[in-house]
């Protein structure tokens, strides 16, 4: 006769959503004893929300000097995340900014990033929009344009980090179940409720990592997060010269009537076969304040002015753009806020439950998943995040 294993309903944490911050999340927590359940309601965790796609940039430089600092502190968490895996994440190809050195974006200051990466010693390059083109292929720059190049920066590998965190998570003991979907959260104040379409499982803490989704799980306890949502495109483009490799960059450019005029991309994907390229803009437009139920698509407009960018200023590529996507994001509306990492204001059990969302994180994940492990089992964070508490 065959044993039928009954399922599980209580937890030491739940963490609900299963991209990298919850798998690393999942990971420290399980790997100090405690017993985890991760909740994905996708199809598992190598094709989630703000999680998908093939690449991430790895940058030190921020406006803002505590990012630059947290940066730095990560570094060595991604280097035990690799040796725990072994394989090799984040590639040091190189960061280039350049453009408007004054102009203020929702990635920052060309000239205050530099003045930062001066305050803490890193080292960097200033370069001239001539130098910019002989050295990295770039052509057509306004003559006024400068910017920087940071020989740290570089490239995050997002697919194998969310399978090399699944693997070690499982490994150390927790649960990944995929499909998942989360009704609701029912904070009392010695355990949660968590509510799925076919189970109700208790937790000592929950972790919500839900992405633009994590406003529908706090609101209904009187929380929401200040953030938008966005839909944002992004394209590939075939190397016209194989010979030719690019740094990751970030253009700065004055606004146009229809855009933000912001534009990023990578070189060659160390870890995958060469010949494409990935460019994408960085527009906030058409902010929603949820995920929209059913997605149309990447926005034409938006990979019609990165195909005019590439046309105009990268003859390495070809400027038609091929494996067109987009990935949504939730923002802060409030732009130097960056993230949300913390508790929930307590009231009946309600700081229980934590929340890490909003922003461009990736480069924060294996330092955000230890923060919110600690927080969870220890009550403190062990790292410099009180700033984005809820």
């Amino acid at each position: 006769m065959t044993a039928h294993r009954t399922p599980r309903r209580s937890y030491d944490l739940v963490v609900v959503g299963g991209g990298a911050v919850g798998l690393s999340t999942a990971w420290y927590a399980a790997d100090r004893g405690a017993s985890v359940l991760v909740l994905e309601s996708g199809d598992g965790p190598e094709n989630t929300g703000s999680s998908a796609g093939d690449e991430r940039q790895w940058r030190v430089q921020y406006t803002q000097r505590d990012l630059t600092e947290l940066t730095v502190r990560a570094l060595p968490l991604w280097r035990r995340l690799e040796e725990a895996c072994g394989r090799r994440l984040v590639h040091h190809t190189g960061s280039l900014w350049f453009g408007e050195t004054k102009e203020s974006t929702n990635e920052g200051q060309i000239a205050d990033a530099a003045q930062v990466l001066d305050d803490v010693g890193l080292r960097y390059e200033w370069l001239t929009a001539g130098a910019i083109e002989e050295r990295f292929g770039f052509t057509g720059l306004p003559s006024h344009y400068e910017g920087f190049h940071q020989p740290d920066g570089g490239v995050v590998d997002v697919r194998g980090t969310l399978w090399s965190l699944a693997h070690l998570a499982r490994t150390a003991g927790a649960e990944i179940r995929a499909g998942q979907r989360v009704l609701a959260l029912e904070p009392h104040p010695e355990r949660v409720e968590v509510v799925t379409g076919d189970a109700r499982i208790t937790a000592g803490k929950v972790v919500v990592t839900a992405g633009p989704w994590t406003n529908q799980l706090t609101e209904p306890l009187g929380v929401r997060l200040d953030t938008e949502v966005y839909d944002m495109a992004t394209a590939y483009f075939r190397l016209r010269d194989p010979g030719r490799d690019l740094p990751t960059w970030f253009a700065f450019q004055t606004p146009t009537d229809t855009d933000s005029n912001l534009f990023y991309g990578f070189g060659t994907n160390p870890w995958g076969p060469g010949g494409l390229v990935r460019v994408a803009p960085d527009f906030e437009s058409d902010p929603r304040s949820a995920p929209p139920a059913v997605r149309p698509g990447p926005d034409p407009h938006q990979l019609r002015r990165t195909a005019e960018f590439v046309a105009r200023h990268m003859p390495m590529l070809d400027p038609e753009p091929v494996r067109p996507g987009s990935c949504l994001i939730a923002l802060p509306r409030d732009h130097g806020r960056q993230f949300y990492l913390g508790a929930l204001p307590p009231d009946g059990g309600r700081d229980r439950i934590l929340v890490q969302s909003a922003g461009w994180a990736f480069k924060f994940v294996p330092v955000f998943g230890d923060a919110l492990a600690r927080l969870a089992l220890d009550g403190d964070a062990g790292h410099p995040v009180e700033r984005f508490r809820p």
